[in-house]
């Protein structure tokens, strides 16, 4: 997020607010889970903008806590509003930690990631439904609205397993299309999202 320094000098030539910079990272939409079924950003619908508007687009996930225990939090994404099924290739790594320090590991995750598939993206596993267990994390979305190009993507989460371990799952890969991704959709792999915030931001070009 770009940050801006006024001394006196520069306040006092500002004549307007309009005039004021805004940064590079713009909050589009923030969405609050209730036990929902999924979340979904579409383009154009309840004052979403995931278009030209940007060339890259960042969505926060805050404390999203499963409403049934042992769930992977999951990504997919939609080039006409409605069918979550874009063919993506992805890689994915882990680390875990447990609350015991007896065990850790650092491996590459053969089983959650994608070759040429259209199913939902694992973006954090085994999460827990206890009251103190949730993921949290970040995916970044690059140049959705492209005619020309794929469209990568990249992820950052980490989560309170249902076993107590500290799981960080990153994942990268781009969705093999060169329709415009019109839509964004969250979830679990089985059961609601029983709470949680999802924000999204546009990001300006440098």
């Amino acid at each position: 997020m770009a940050l801006v320094k006024y001394n006196n000098n520069s306040l006092s030539a500002i004549t307007a607010a309009s005039s004021l910079p805004t940064g590079a990272m713009t909050l589009i939409k923030e969405q609050t889970a209730s036990s929902s079924s999924t979340i979904s950003f579409v383009n154009g619908t309840s004052d979403v903008v995931l278009d030209s508007t940007y060339p890259i687009y960042l969505f926060k996930c805050i404390n999203m806590h499963p409403a049934s225990d042992n769930q992977k939090f999951n990504v997919n994404f939609t080039t006409d509003g409605t069918n979550y099924n874009v063919t993506k290739t992805t890689t994915l790594f882990r680390v875990q930690h447990n609350e015991g320090d007896g065990d850790t590991s650092l491996a590459y995750d053969s089983g959650d990631d994608i070759a040429q598939g259209t199913g939902d993206q694992m973006l954090n596993t085994e999460i827990g439904a206890d009251n103190d267990q949730c993921s949290s994390g970040e995916l970044w979305l690059f140049n959705p609205s492209s005619t020309t190009f794929v469209k990568h993507f990249m992820s950052n989460f980490n989560g309170v397993m249902n076993i107590d371990y500290s799981n960080q799952d990153i994942v990268g890969g781009y969705c093999n299309t060169t329709s415009a991704v019109t839509g964004v959709r969250f979830l679990f792999a089985s059961g609601n999202i029983d709470a949680g915030t999802i924000k999204l931001y546009g990001i300006k070009d440098s």
